[in-house]
């Protein structure tokens, strides 16, 4: 994608807070690919970037969606690239950060054509245990990516494979550009314990309350991490102990998966946080984001 430089990594590494300083230094705008950052209110359980980082530079599809709105990566495809076009309008360079990663794949390999929902295929396919259906995905596309943990991502796969005879990963609108950019990581102690104590700091910030005042919603924004323990604790059937090791347990889990996609399904420079302090992590990913200043100027 020209124009567009690329920070990428699991929850809780920081990209936030190092994407909008590099921002302002280069005097480019942010895009962000949450999946529920997009979504309006949920400021705490989504750990959106607080007040402070939002007025360092411009930022973008945050908090921009009804929490009623169903979101998928073909949507968000669609807003990113409007929004990176209004951007390179003002001739400016676009940054896209997140750790969605079918959303960042979205942008950087396209999407699938892939075949409409066929009900009995479906039906079929979930009278499988996940296991089966792992094994099925594995023998029908052995490049699938897809998270095989998430049963609904492994049968949609299955699916395409099935009617349209073809592997689900080959079929794509367009092959991706060379993209550039950069995937930030921890080492696994500091990144655990940075997520342990963000979670905790949601509590202290009352998070429960941001639950508590939720209404209906979509079934994409229910998916959220912490909002079916945090409900379960409004119910009375956790401690509130009980609920915060849950949602650090699956955030944690969550991170892992996201290790997991980048190491796999990018090429993008790979940089350690906790071998850098933040000033030496903005400056050497404005450098990077420099180079590809420079080599667009010169196109």
């Amino acid at each position: 994608m020209r124009g567009v430089f690329f920070i990428v990594g699991p929850t809780a590494t920081g990209k936030s807070e190092i994407a909008a300083d590099v921002a302002r230094e280069l005097g480019t705008e942010i895009v962000s690919a949450d999946a529920f950052q997009i979504y309006r209110g949920f400021d705490l359980l989504t750990a959106k970037p607080d007040a402070a980082t939002l007025a360092k530079v411009p930022h973008h599809l945050i908090g921009t969606m009804s929490i009623l709105g169903e979101m998928n990566a073909e949507k968000f495809r669609k807003l990113a690239l409007q929004t990176i076009s209004k951007i390179h309008s003002r001739q400016k360079l676009a940054i896209v950060v997140g750790g969605s990663g079918l959303y960042i794949k979205a942008l950087t390999h396209g999407l699938s054509i892939a075949p409409a929902a066929d009900p009995d295929v479906r039906a079929r396919l979930n009278e499988l245990s996940l296991a089966d259906l792992q094994k099925k995905l594995r023998t029908l596309d052995p490049h699938a990516a897809v998270d095989f943990k998430n049963r609904r991502r492994v049968v949609r796969a299955i699916e395409i494979c099935l009617l349209s005879g073809k592997p689900a990963s080959g079929q794509r609108t367009w092959k991706g550009e060379t993209t550039q950019g950069v995937f930030v990581f921890r080492d696994r102690d500091d990144l655990y314990g940075r997520i342990n104590s963000r979670v905790e700091e949601m509590f202290e910030n009352d998070v429960i309350e941001e639950v508590r005042n939720a209404g209906a919603m979509s079934d994409t924004a229910s998916k959220m991490i912490g909002l079916r323990e945090i409900r379960e604790l409004l119910d009375g059937k956790m401690s509130i102990l009980q609920c915060v090791a849950a949602i650090q347990q699956a955030t944690r889990r969550y991170a892992k998966r996201q290790l997991t996609w980048f190491r796999r399904q990018t090429n993008f420079q790979p940089l350690n946080l906790s071998e850098l302090n933040h000033v030496e992590a903005v400056k050497r990913i404005s450098q990077l984001a420099k180079t590809l200043e420079v080599a667009q100027g010169n196109d």
